[in-house]
């Protein structure tokens, strides 16, 4: 299995997991936070979206504008103000398929290309970025989890304890396969 194929059948994986704890997602949970400074349901939804968003295009494009807002003014001012709950739910899966398309066409030996930006001190491959998308969502994802368990919803774990383990060896076999 190349990089490309693992990055595409983990990123499927993960979202499909997310859909399982967005689904349980009230259309009234989304202004609740557990604090004042913490992003709230509807902006923790709208945040995995934009991320992957642009750091999709730094990845396959070269494209920083998300890191140049994102970095120095931090997250609010590329954040905006979520939607309705089928609005964000709507945007995650567009850009979910917009990932899975664009990495699709991207070469696989391009997945070896540097993107780095001097002035943010940013200097990672292609790769590197688009398994940090599937990492973020699946720390945003656990949050949710935590928020909803917080509003008394019963959340299941989102991955089988027996499933973890091979989901993680089918990463670590493909990854050795490609540096090989």
């Amino acid at each position: 299995m190349d990089i490309k194929r693992l990055f595409l059948q983990q990123k499927e994986a993960v979202r499909q997991q997310t859909r399982a704890v967005v689904e349980m997602i009230e259309p009234q949970h989304l202004p609740w936070r557990p604090e004042k400074d913490a992003l709230s349901v509807g902006e923790m939804l709208r945040h995995i979206w934009m991320s992957e968003e642009g750091v999709r295009r730094v990845a396959l494009e070269g494209n920083f504008a998300y890191f140049e807002t994102r970095i120095p003014q931090g997250l609010r001012a590329v954040l905006g103000v979520p939607g309705t709950l089928e609005q964000e739910v709507s945007h995650l899966e567009r850009v979910h398929a917009e990932t899975l398309a664009a990495v699709t066409a991207y070469p696989l030996e391009r997945f070896e290309d540097e993107r780095t930006h001097a002035g943010l001190g940013i200097r990672r491959k292609s790769y590197v970025y688009l398994f940090g998308i599937v990492g973020h969502e699946i720390h945003h994802r656990a949050q949710l989890m935590t928020y909803l368990r917080m509003l008394g919803s019963p959340v299941p774990e989102a991955i089988a304890r027996r499933g973890l383990p091979r989901l993680l060896l089918l990463g670590v076999e493909a990854l050795a396969e490609s540096w090989q």
